[in-house]
Formats: structure tokens, C-alpha cells, sequence
């Protein structure tokens, strides 16, 4: 178990930095499955008699623990670096599977939410911020760029995923419901040899390591730090709370279109064929991906408190247009949501680099995973509110795109919310910064730190 440790890790003298990103993509593209969920919602709901709500509940409990795993794990994961960290996911989010594909096999839902909500949640809690503060560290010059290459993979996770599990859905029986168990079992083995891999190629900076010729630059605008906050600290200020709100929001409506896309535009246009409606899923995929790297690295450019106002602001107006005209062609349709999960997807990408903008580098991964549940809220929020009012709605006998049109209007609502607490985000004040004496450690390690000044006095240090 020693091959795990961070010590196992460190990156040799002359190391390749653009070797870790693969790394990361190997695991993200893993536990990206999670967003084509929805193409084994129709299957699910044949072979269970569900409800839509009580299907949903699988994704939103995964999203849930998500966050709690993210939160709960960013210090652990820190102190025992990448490498335990992806091991311990891989095991996580593999049983999952397998265990969710027997509770398909006996019948019982709940052992589904089991599998792949709660085994499944802890896998992609932890799993996704695995990599994060590794890139940041191996990429200080270009912060932006290294978030998006860290979580570009878990958006793009749903375009390999969404198609191949729809193949395996048609090709394993006779009908979708009956082919649920040997599909899972096949994304099991699959990911269960992609995250291994990833696991194995992970590597950390060396103590003191920096890009060759690199020198930290002045800052940009007043929301860059060079000082660092740590992770106990940094709750405590109004810019977490207020970040948490952007993230929840923003989430909670790239959710909207992501947990209903297959099945909401079979409803919006009736001429939209299954195979056509997983195509469209593994599209939002590329656009959810594509959003992480190109707006992400954008942010590098614009800043983040800016490149935000363009995801909520923006993202606001097209749900606006989504909701009054998108139902009168499927191009319009594909395309507003195409740009609403870009944004979606940008906004995870950018939310790193916007914590390490203003706490600082020394704790981001445990910062960022605290930050996270947010997700999880938004994972219970999002699914709750498109299929809580798609189920009144087909209640009272409404069918077809009139089933969606009111949550619609929701998020429309949410993201005006998000865009308001962007919009006030200040810098972090200096009385929750570090003294420069702690933060003076290795690359990628939990810095050594003073705690008494009598003891640093008789030179005795305390890490």
C-alpha cells in the first residue's frame, strides 16, 4: 500500500508537467458517466414502475454525497496526496456499480440508491478533486487553463459514456429495461481500468518546483492574492457564502437541462427518436467539456468575477429565450442549451481558479471541496424542481413541452440570484491572510508553520 503514498508521487528532476493531465482525464471522463444518466432513466422507470421523481432520486443522492465525500475529503486528500486519493475513488465508484446492478437484478430500488447514489457519490466526490490542487500546482502560471484541463474530463465523461451505454442498452436484450444489468456491469470493468491507470501515472511537483524561467507577476486586478487563507479560515468569510451561491446556482440550472435531456426533448419534439435524444446527450456532453477548457482558460484573460457575469448573466437570458421560443424548433432548442451547459460546465472549471485568486494556493483543494456542497444542494435542488413540476404537471394531464415550461421560468430566476451575488465579491481582507512564515513549504504539501512565537524563538518548529 506504500505505492500509494504522496512520498510514491513526487515527480522526478526534468518531469514532463503535460504528463498529468492525462492523469486527471483518465479518472474525470470515469465518473463523468454520471451526467448520461438520464439515458438509463426511461429503462429505469420501466423496470421499477417509478415515478420520475423517485428515479431522480438516484442522481440527486450521488450529487449529494458529492459534495459531503468532496468536503469532507479535501484535507485528507491533501495530506495523503493524488494517488491515494484516485485509488480510493476508482474502489468507491466501481462497487457502485456493482452493487446498483444487483439491486436492478432483485428488484429493489433502494438498493440502487445504495450503489449508485451513495458508494457511487463518495467515488465522484472524491475522485473530482483528486487532480485539482495537483494541476494548480503544476501549472502556477496559468491557473484557469490547469482547473480546465483538471475538470474538462468529468463534462466529457457523458459524450463516450451516453452513446456506449445506449448501444449496450439495445445490444445485451431484448428491450432496454432487461439489458440495465450487464450494461452497468461493463461500465464497471471499463472504468475500473481507466482510473487504475490514472491512479498509476499521477505525479506531484517536487518541494520548491516552479515552470522553468517562471516568476510570480505582479497582480492583475484586485480579486488576485498572493497571500493564502486556509481552509478553517476561509469559511468564515462572506466571499465563501457568497461564492457557494454562485456555484449553487449555476449548478442547479446546468442540472435542469442535464438531468432531463434525453427525455425532455423527446417531449418537446415528438419527431426526436431515442437514438436521436442519446445523440443529443452525448452532444450537451461535448458542450459541457468544451465550456470547461474554453471559458476556463478564458478566465485567465477576462478574470473570473467577469467571465461569471457572462455565465449567469448570459445564462439567465437564454433560459429566458428557452422558455418563450425554444419549443418552436429543435435547432433553437439544441443550440440555447448547448451554450446554458457550457456555461454550466465553465463554471466548475473556473471556480478553483477563482478560490485560489482569493484564498491563496496552500489549502484550494480543501477550500474547493468544501465549496462543493453546493453541488450537492443543487444536485437535490435541480432534479426537484423539473420533476417535481413535470409530475404535477402530468397529473393534472399536461403533456409534452407544457411540462417543463415552469421550471423553465425557475431558472430563469436562479441564475438572476447568482449573478446578484457575484457581482459581490470583494477581495478577502488581509485579517484572514497566513503570516508570510506559514506558507513557506513545499509545492505540494501542507506547509510547515510557526504556531508559538516563544518556540520559534528557541527555534523549535511545530508542522
Amino acid at each position: 500500500m506504500n505505492l500509494l503514498d504522496r512520498s510514491r508521487t513526487i515527480a522526478p528532476a526534468g518531469y514532463n508537467r503535460w504528463l498529468v493531465p492525462p492523469a486527471a482525464l483518465a479518472v474525470h471522463l470515469s465518473i463523468g458517466q454520471v451526467y448520461a444518466f438520464s439515458v438509463f432513466k426511461n429503462p429505469l422507470l420501466e423496470r421499477f414502475d417509478a415515478s420520475h421523481t423517485s428515479v431522480a432520486i438516484i442522481f440527486s443522492i450521488a450529487i449529494v454525497m458529492l459534495g459531503l465525500s468532496a468536503a469532507f475529503g479535501g484535507t485528507w486528500m491533501e495530506r495523503n496526496g493524488p494517488r491515494k486519493a484516485m485509488a480510493l475513488s476508482a474502489a468507491f465508484w466501481v462497487s457502485g456499480f456493482c452493487v446498483a446492478a444487483l439491486g436492478v437484478q432483485v428488484g429493489q430500488l433502494w438498493i440502487v440508491y445504495l450503489g449508485y447514489g451513495f458508494l457511487g457519490g463518495i467515488g465522484l466526490g472524491i475522485g473530482y478533486i483528486s487532480p485539482v490542487s495537483t494541476l494548480i500546482k503544476w501549472f502556477p502560471d496559468r491557473p484557469g487553463l490547469a482547473t480546465g484541463l483538471a475538470i474538462m474530463g468529468f463534462g466529457g465523461g457523458a459524450m463516450v459514456a451516453s452513446p456506449l451505454t445506449a448501444r449496450l442498452l439495445d445490444t445485451y436484450a431484448a428491450t432496454p429495461a432487461e439489458a440495465i444489468v450487464p450494461t452497468l456491469l461493463t461500465l464497471a470493468a471499463i472504468y475500473a481500468v481507466l482510473m487504475t491507470l490514472g491512479a498509476v501515472v499521477i505525479r506531484v511537483p517536487a518541494p520548491g518546483w516552479k515552470p522553468a524561467g517562471w516568476t510570480p507577476s505582479p497582480k492583475k486586478n484586485a480579486m488576485q492574492t498572493h497571500a493564502h487563507v486556509r481552509a478553517r479560515s476561509a469559511v468564515r468569510t462572506p466571499q465563501f457564502y457568497l461564492l457557494w451561491i454562485v456555484l449553487f446556482t449555476n449548478v442547479t440550472a446546468g442540472i435542469g437541462i442535464l438531468e432531463q435531456a434525453s427525455p425532455m426533448i423527446q417531449d418537446f419534439f415528438t419527431t426526436v427518436t431515442p437514438a436521436t435524444a442519446a445523440g443529443y446527450v452525448g452532444l450537451l456532453s461535448l458542450a459541457n467539456m468544451a465550456g470547461r477548457f474554453v471559458w476556463s482558460s478564458t478566465s485567465d484573460v477576462l478574470g473570473r468575477q467577469r467571465i461569471y457575469v457572462m455565465y449567469l448573466g448570459v445564462g439567465a437570458a437564454l433560459y429566458a429565450v428557452l422558455a418563450a421560443f425554444s419549443g418552436t424548433s429543435v435547432a433553437l432548442f439544441v443550440v440555447v442549451t448547448f451554450f446554458i451547459v457550457s456555461f454550466y460546465g465553465g463554471g466548475f472549471a473556473t471556480i478553483p481558479a477563482y478560490l485560489k485568486d482569493l484564498f491563496g494556493t496552500l489549502e484550494v483543494g480543501a477550500i474547493h471541496g468544501r465549496l462543493l456542497t453546493a453541488w450537492s444542494a443543487a444536485g437535490v435542488a435541480g432534479p426537484l424542481i423539473v420533476n417535481g413540476i413535470a409530475d404535477a404537471r402530468a397529473a393534472q394531464g399536461v403533456e409534452g413541452a407544457a411540462l417543463y415550461l415552469p421550471s423553465l421560468v425557475v431558472m430563469t430566476c436562479v441564475l438572476v440570484v447568482g449573478f446578484i451575488a457575484n457581482m459581490l465579491v470583494r477581495p478577502v481582507h488581509e485579517r484572514h491572510h497566513e503570516p508570510a512564515t506559514t506558507t513557506t513549504g513545499p509545492a505540494d504539501a501542507v506547509p510547515t508553520t510557526t504556531t508559538e512565537p516563544a518556540l520559534a524563538a528557541a527555534g523549535t518548529k511545530e508542522s
